[in-house]
């Protein structure tokens, strides 16, 4: 692995985005592989990226995970590819901290040992952008800023004197622009992607995409700075050889559940679970055969009416979870286990009923950020005071959740409660739900910030196995 590349940004809304595909679809149609991540906790940047190179995108994040786990992700994603594309998050230096590079693009771009990108938005200014990339290059003399890609310039006479000042005074070339009037709007990335990008609706944009960048930026230099020593990595999360498969969890994947690291599945894998896919939104039930069952995050709210006609897929999670097997659901899969959801048209579908709460949609964002996660007494995945890591992003709210957050016994059940204790900006507080085999919440966790959850569920699969072979 030689060639990688970090995608920054002076800030949120720059052009990251637009520039990462349209370089992955002009490298695709020269015949390359291209590997695509992103910095941060993001499933939906992730779903552009495979759409595009035809590969599994895979998040770096150097705050649920260590360096050496990061560099472990970067070396294995990267395997067969020709080029790597690190698309970041932010602005290049914003992360868990305003007094540190913790959790940012520019920590990534130095524990992968890549050249940096910068995107700038030059519109209104000339020389003022050569400052404005001196001062990225200055804050952290460690990071190695290779080039610079202007955004939004009125027209290629504006775009020589942005690259004349920088080129000057910073050092570094500039690869290539986009006027203002090229500017190509990324569609909605939250309600309805994956299915538009599962039936290929979006294949025009990429092409188009493509042919922007082949027209303003020198590809062959881009790749060219894009030259990067060999990674060493050593193996921290894939230690050893992958255990045979002895129990087997069924997984919910499709377009209303799809929110899956690809790490979380591929441990599950390497410590012994063969994994069976199911479709809850075709009315799929839950496989005979599984042993324990993940529902993963995704967009239930944009599939209410079907997931409601579907009755009998809904029936069967329940079932399972009903029958012993030990359960992960996390946002999308606590959503659907859940009573109801009511969307923000105030239609109200019926759900599992398994959780009591129902859920509201709303038209801003209820939670968004890291979460330091410690287990309750409750929680069959991760014990009361183990702790693991991971985020949350959604636009609902689990009515009823907060009392019972508050008042483990509201059900009447002295063996449920809480699932999490979670702690982020605004403090710590109590989430999600969990009983003997069932662990649920808002919180999406990162296996790779604590594998003993993968440990702990296979062996209690195991158990759970037996039980029934006995009963």
């Amino acid at each position: 692995m030689k060639r990688r590349l970090v995608i920054a940004g002076t800030g949120s809304g720059v052009g990251k985005t637009t520039l990462t595909i349209g370089l992955m679809a002009a490298w695709r149609r020269r015949g390359l592989a291209v590997q695509g991540f992103k910095c941060g906790p993001d499933y939906i940047d992730p779903s552009y990226h495979r759409a595009v190179t035809g590969r599994p995108s895979r998040n770096l994040d150097s705050w649920m995970l260590s360096p050496e786990a990061v560099r472990e992700i970067m070396a294995k994603g990267s395997q067969d590819a020709d080029i790597s594309v690190i698309e970041g998050v932010m602005g290049f230096y914003d992360g868990k901290s305003p007094e540190s590079n913790a959790g940012s693009t520019a920590e990534i771009s130095l524990i992968t040992e890549s050249p940096v990108l910068l995107a700038v938005n030059c519109s209104s200014m000339a020389r003022s952008a050569a400052a404005i990339v001196k001062g990225f290059q200055s804050l952290d003399p460690k990071v190695r800023i290779v080039g610079v890609f202007a955004n939004q310039v009125g027209s290629e006479g504006h775009f020589q004197l942005v690259k004349r000042a920088i080129e000057q005074e910073c050092g570094i070339p500039v690869i290539g622009y986009l006027r203002k009037e090229e500017a190509i709007e990324i569609p909605e990335r939250h309600l309805g992607l994956i299915p538009s990008l599962e039936r290929g609706e979006l294949a025009p944009l990429f092409g188009q995409l493509a042919d922007l960048i082949e027209a303003h930026v020198d590809l062959d230099q881009v790749f060219a700075l894009s030259e990067a020593s060999e990674l060493a990595a050593e193996p921290v999360l894939f230690r050893g050889s992958p255990s045979r498969p002895r129990i087997q969890i069924a997984v919910a994947r499709d377009a209303a559940f799809h929110f899956y690291y690809p790490e979380n599945l591929e441990l599950l894998e390497w410590h012994g679970a063969r994994l069976l896919y199911f479709s809850p939104l075709a009315g799929e039930s839950v496989p005979a055969e599984a042993d324990g069952l993940y529902i993963g995050g995704g967009f239930p709210e944009e599939f209410a009416p079907v997931l409601a006609s579907q009755k009998s897929g809904i029936r069967s999670m329940k079932d399972a979870i009903t029958r012993g097997l030990p359960t992960l659901a996390e946002c999308g899969g606590y959503m659907v286990l859940s009573e109801s959801i009511q969307t923000t048209d105030g239609v109200v579908y019926p759900m599992a009923g398994l959780v009591a709460g129902r859920v509201v949609m709303q038209d801003k964002l209820a939670a968004l950020g890291y979460r330091d996660v410690r287990g309750t007494s409750f929680n069959f995945l991760l014990p009361d005071g183990e702790t693991a890591k991971g985020h949350e992003f959604h636009y609902s709210v689990m009515l009823q959740d907060a009392e019972r957050a508050s008042d483990s016994d509201k059900q009447g059940d002295p063996i449920a409660g809480a699932a999490y204790e979670t702690a982020g900006r605004f403090g710590m507080k109590r989430e999600g739900f969990a009983f003997a085999n069932l662990c649920a919440g808002y919180t999406h966790l990162h296996f790779g910030s604590n594998p003993e959850i993968v440990r702990r569920w296979i062996r209690l699969c195991e158990l759970a196995r037996e039980e029934r072979n006995h009963s």
